[in-house]
């Protein structure tokens, strides 16, 4: 059982992206969604599926990515831990980084804050989500309105500068 914030228990809003690439992929990220809700996770907000192709390496399956907004007691690093545990638990196996996953759990954005926590790798905002497709797009979704935490530009001006070839390589199913 992993522990809730004590020292503010105000509930905070909270962006998560699950991706899959690895397996019944739809299936793997209802997995993850119950996982959350389990453990006490309220999820307000849930975008459509988006698929991609596998980043760095467009040889590898093609990913299904979500971004769900949540409202959680846990601190940043507790989250963390919980999203690492379930992502063990839905098969994911430690390898080379951005290797075929069953389930990647990230933190997008944690309450609007911006934090590193060294040697626990945790940075907030996550410090790749405002130059991924498979972020952007289902963010916007579920929030027209965000901006990023640390440089204050809006969802709209971040998908603006994605790449043409980035907006044309991903599709809602």
């Amino acid at each position: 059982m992993i522990k809730q914030d004590t020292s503010e228990n105000q509930a905070k809003i909270v962006y998560l992206g699950i991706g899959s690439n690895l397996g019944n992929r739809r299936v793997n990220i209802d997995r993850a969604k119950f996982k959350l809700q389990k453990n006490h996770i309220q999820i307000l907000k849930c975008s459509s599926n988006y698929e991609s192709e596998s980043w760095p390496d467009k040889k590898n399956p093609k990913f299904i990515n979500i971004v769900l907004k949540i409202k959680t007691n846990l601190t940043a690093l507790n989250l963390l831990k919980m999203c690492n545990s379930i992502e063990i638990e839905l098969g994911r196996k430690q390898s080379k980084k951005n290797n075929p996953r069953t389930c990647d759990i990230d933190i997008i954005d944690y309450s609007q804050k911006v934090q590193t926590i060294e040697g626990k790798n945790l940075i907030l905002p996550h410090p790749s989500m405002s130059v991924r497709n498979f972020v952007l797009l289902p963010l916007f979704e579920i929030n027209q309105s965000w901006k990023h935490p640390k440089t204050k530009k809006n969802i709209t001006k971040l998908i603006d500068s994605l790449p043409i070839k980035d907006l044309r390589s991903i599709k809602q199913i």
